[in-house]
Order: structure tokens, then C-alpha cells, then sequence
């Protein structure tokens, strides 16, 4: 078989094609024509005032973080390709490559770490409770004794309070924190557990306004990181992303419109690497 003769101009678009798709296929600095063609995010998809799928597209604190990152790595709000990311399988998406990075309420822990490198933190959390608003019973980890304590299926937060801060807590089990809402609005649970960002996620909801509170105990330290695979060069450029973030005060404004309607008391924005124990 003979191999057909390559001319100089053939030559010439071929190597501008090939000049034109390396180009396409990297991120950039933020500029109003993006990077490349997508980039991939990771993000709960059922966690309101966080992490949201909704009719409307994707809405909440971590959506506004990742999009706010995206645009400076290069990426406008139309090029990015969300996808869920459940606690169970952030990791392994990491690794895999199936996505660039994960923004879904995703705590820095040395488990973790050994597995995925994180950007952040980006915002400390701590775990809590969440009361009905006309409640006064409840002020302090152990008047949860005898108390009805929400208990997710696949969640530890309720038995640790059981196990630690009041072992007599009556544990109601539930399917998600969302089917905990109204039975704690009825008085079929006396409150709910877990990160304060989530509850006050879903305290800010339109029909719970005003009808739920959180108790402000601050049980543990959650540090929220964005996650991307172990070595990855985003790392350094999503930190970046998020000094921006917070010192044009848009990571300020992104807490207020989520979780405010909560009364969300949030810590100041953490410094980057550092991990409160």
C-alpha cells in the first residue's frame, strides 16, 4: 500500500489542528470565554441550602463554592458538568477520574487523606442539634437524655451523642434527614443531629422558615475540603481559588444566602491547611 504524499499545507492545518485541540482540553485563568470544554464537579444532590438538584438547576453553598472555583480555573457556570457524589463514593470517583474535583460537605480526615488530596478547608463545621423553635428544654448536649434523637440510617452522629453525651437519648430511626423534618416539626422526635451547615441547610428551607433552631453546641470539628486525586496539580489553583473567594468577600455573601435564612452563626472562613482537630 502507498502511503499518499504530504504537502506542506496539509502539513501546516494539521499541525494548527493539533495546536487548537491542546488548547481546548486545558483550564485556564478566568477569562469570559472559559478554559476548555467542561470540567467535572462533584456535589451532593439532595442536600438543600448545600448541595441541591432542583427544577431550577443546582443551588447552594457548595455550588456557589465549586462554581466561584471553576470561573477561576477557567471554566464558566455553563461549562461545568455536575454529577453526584455520595458520601459512600468520593473517593472512589477521585481516583477513577470521574470527576476533576468533589464540593459536597466533605470532611478533611487523615482516613481520607491517605486516599485523596484535599484543597481548604473552606468552612468549618461542627456537629449539632437542630430543635423545634418554641423549644426550651433543650440547651446543652445533656438534655438530650430521655429526649426522642433523630437516628439516619448510615449516619453515626446520633449514636455518638448516645454513646459520649447522653446515653439515655431515645434513638428514632429514619430513612434521611429530610423525613426527620416533620416528625420533629409534629413532635414525633424531639431534635435532629448532624453538621450545623446541614441543618441549617435544611432549617433554611421556604416551608420550615422560622420553625426550627439550632441548639449552637458545636460537638465536633468538621472541616469541609474540596477533594481531587492524590497528586493532582488542581490543588494549588483551587486554593488560590478560594483566598480569592473569601477576600472579595463573595464566600461571605455565598454563607448568607444559604444559610442564613437559618440563622447559620458561621466561623470565620478557615485558613487554607488549617485543620482544626
Amino acid at each position: 500500500m502507498k502511503l499518499r504524499k504530504v504537502t506542506a499545507a496539509s502539513a501546516t492545518i494539521f499541525a494548527l489542528a493539533l495546536t487548537a485541540t491542546a488548547c481546548g482540553g486545558e483550564g485556564g485563568d478566568s477569562g469570559s470565554d472559559g478554559g476548555g470544554e467542561t470540567i467535572t464537579v462533584g456535589i451532593k444532590f439532595d442536600q438543600p441550602g448545600l448541595g441541591q438538584k432542583t427544577p431550577q438547576g443546582y443551588a447552594g453553598f457548595d455550588v456557589d463554592v465549586a462554581t466561584y472555583v471553576a470561573k477561576k480555573l477557567g471554566y464558566n457556570a455553563d461549562q461545568i458538568e455536575w454529577k453526584e457524589a455520595k458520601s459512600a463514593d468520593r473517593e472512589t470517583m477521585l481516583q477513577r477520574g470521574d470527576v476533576d474535583f468533589i464540593a459536597a460537605t466533605y470532611s478533611i480526615t487523615p482516613e481520607r487523606q491517605e486516599k485523596v488530596d484535599f484543597a481548604g478547608p473552606y468552612l468549618l463545621a461542627h456537629q449539632d442539634v437542630l430543635v423545634r423553635a418554641d423549644d426550651n428544654k433543650i440547651k446543652s448536649p445533656k438534655d438530650l437524655n430521655n429526649a426522642k434523637l433523630c437516628s439516619v440510617t448510615g449516619s453515626t452522629s446520633a449514636q455518638n451523642v448516645k454513646d459520649k453525651l447522653a446515653p439515655k437519648a431515645q434513638l428514632q430511626p429514619y430513612p434521611t434527614y429530610s423525613a426527620c423534618l416533620p416528625g420533629l416539626q409534629n413532635g414525633a422526635v424531639d431534635a435532629l443531629t448532624t453538621d450545623d451547615s446541614i441543618l441549617a441547610g435544611y432549617a433554611a428551607q421556604s416551608q420550615f422558615k422560622g420553625k426550627f433552631k439550632l441548639g449552637g453546641f458545636k460537638l465536633t470539628n468538621e472541616n469541609y475540603g474540596i477533594g481531587v486525586k492524590k497528586g493532582s496539580d488542581l490543588k494549588a489553583d483551587i486554593n488560590k481559588a478560594l483566598e480569592a473567594m473569601v477576600a472579595d468577600k463573595a464566600w461571605q455573601e455565598a454563607v448568607d444566602k444559604n444559610l442564613g435564612p437559618a440563622n447559620y452563626k458561621n466561623e470565620p472562613a478557615p485558613k487554607i491547611g488549617d485543620i482544626k482537630s
